[in-house]
Order: C-alpha cells, then structure tokens, then sequence
C-alpha cells in the first residue's frame, strides 16, 4: 500500500482542488491560482494507481515481502512522478486524435496488466492449496507467458506509453523511458531466475524476457 498510495492521494488532489477551489469561489485567491489544469494525463494517473490499490486488496497473492523503507522510498518516487506529469500534462482536446491514441494505449495496457496479474495470482493460490508444507514454484502459463517472462511489463509500459502521449510533454516521455529501464532490468532478472528454477521443458531458453520475439 505505502508503494502506490502516495502517488494516488497526490495525483488525486490536484486533479480534485481545482475544480474544487472554482465551484467555491476560491479559484482566483493565492496559490490556488497556481494549480495546474485537470487533464486527461492526470485522469490516467489517477485511475492506474487506484488499479494497482485495488489490486493489493483484492487479487495479489504475494510470494515475498518488501521492507517498510523500500516500500516508502518507492511510494515517495512514484508520488513525484505523479506530480510532475499532473503539473506537466497538456490540456489535450476531448475527442482529438492524441487524446484517442493516448486512451486506447492506455486501456490496452491496463486491460493486459490486469490480466496478466490475475493469471499471476491464480497461479499463486494454485501452489498455496496444492503445496501446504512447502513452497513451491510453478512456471506461470497461458497469455503472453508463453512467450516472454514478464508480459504485465509489456502492458504495464503501454499504459505509460498511453500517459505520455496524452500528456504530449517532453518529461513524460522521458518518465516512459525510465520506466522502461527499470521494467526491462526486472523482466531480464525474472527470465534468468525462471531458467534457472525451471525445466527446459517448463521455461524454454528461447523464451523473451518482456517483448515477445524481440526482447
């Protein structure tokens, strides 16, 4: 939770302030004149944090644990990110061309994530009702698994694609690349880490890390 609320509760009160501080009368008065616009970018945000809550809550069924401060210092990181594409974002016309290719990334990525999540998470609750004494590993199948280790990666980074292009600002894209680094660099170490768990049979050593075919 302390890794995606941040962000959420960030995003959310500057998408909410303004046309919370106009309907008041207040939209004029200090800083408050200073708020960024609400945008389609900013929407996007929005609802992909409150997924990946949604997520923790009522899908995941995680293998590991992560420290407290780890978790916080990610939380912090994703929060300014937030930030910086709610401030940043271009106020996009409803119904336009970038505003139509920007939603359509956007859902796919978050259609494909989810998922991949939830073939994750089946697999998880699979292992826990048929392995009570230990743990056990069970390469994940079906989707997009069949051909590269981490598919919710893929998505995950078309849904960031989908922000930026909404946004139409430099930054963001530069937010897409950086997540791409980092997302990649996960994909390469879960790829190594199931060839070395998993039979050839199981986890084939032609089997991509994030990008089918390619990568």
């Amino acid at each position: 939770t302390l890794i995606y609320l941040p962000a959420f509760l960030a995003s959310s009160a500057l998408y909410l302030l303004p046309e919370i501080a106009n309907r008041s009368g207040m939209g004029d008065i200090g800083a408050l004149a200073t708020l960024p616009l609400p945008t389609l970018a900013g929407k996007f945000v929005i609802v992909h944090f409150l997924k990946r809550l949604l997520e923790i809550f009522f899908l995941h069924e995680y293998s590991g644990t992560v420290s407290q401060s780890l978790s916080l210092t990610i939380g912090i990181y994703y929060a300014l990110i937030s930030l910086l594409i709610c401030c940043l974002a271009y106020p996009v016309a409803a119904g336009g061309n970038i505003a139509t290719i920007g939603a359509a990334l956007f859902s796919i990525g978050l259609a494909g994530n989810l998922y991949h999540h939830y073939l994750l998470a089946s697999l998880r609750k699979d292992s826990k009702k048929t392995s009570v004494a230990k743990k056990e590993y069970v390469a994940p199948k079906n989707g997009l698994f069949e051909y590269v280790a981490a598919p919710h990666y893929l998505f995950e980074l078309v849904g960031w694609l989908g922000i930026a292009v909404a946004a139409q600002q430099m930054n963001v894209y530069l937010v897409f690349l950086a997540m791409s680094s980092y997302l990649g660099g996960r994909a390469y170490a879960q790829n190594r880490w199931n060839r070395s768990k998993f039979s050839e049979k199981d986890w084939p050593a032609s089997r991509k890390n994030m990008v089918p075919f390619l990568f």
